[in-house]
């Protein structure tokens, strides 16, 4: 029974492996343009605009979304996001993210970020300024006991 498990588990391990893609340039490269595809930054980043804009008097909103858009180069940010990709995610990790994000589950996940961002945003700016108000106090009480 045991050499039977073992050799379950050395067939799923070798399964696995098999599935595996190298990890290439390329296959990273053709996973981070599959990942774009599927969570394109220009939609993403128009979702994070509509979002942020619910924070602003309704009349002050569309020169905020269009002020947030309209200069933005989509095609420099998405080339900066490819490359980033590629340097820092494995051909694999890269493969799990567009499925996962082409996935229906993904797909509906994605469609909530920029409201769940939009909610988050504020506790995260004012724990970002208390902890620089907190870290001036502690430079300025070092610097007084010199």
């Amino acid at each position: 029974m045991k050499i039977a498990s073992f050799t379950i588990v050395l067939v799923l391990l070798m399964v696995s492996v098999a599935f595996a893609l190298e990890d290439t340039s390329l296959n990273r490269l053709t996973q981070a343009e599959r990942y774009l595809e599927v969570t394109p930054p220009k939609d993403l980043l128009q979702d994070a605009a509509e979002q942020m804009a619910m924070n602003f008097d309704p009349s002050e909103r569309q020169a905020f979304k269009d002020l947030m858009t309209k200069h933005l180069d989509i095609e420099a940010l998405t080339k900066t996001m490819k490359d980033t990709m590629v340097k820092h995610f494995t051909a694999d990790e890269l493969k799990a993210l567009a499925d996962f994000y082409g996935s229906v589950e993904g797909k509906s996940s994605m469609k909530k970020f920029g409201a769940y961002m939009a909610d988050v945003m504020p506790s995260i700016q004012a724990e970002m300024l208390k902890a620089i108000s907190k870290a001036n106090r502690e430079v300025a009480d070092t610097e007084e006991e010199k």
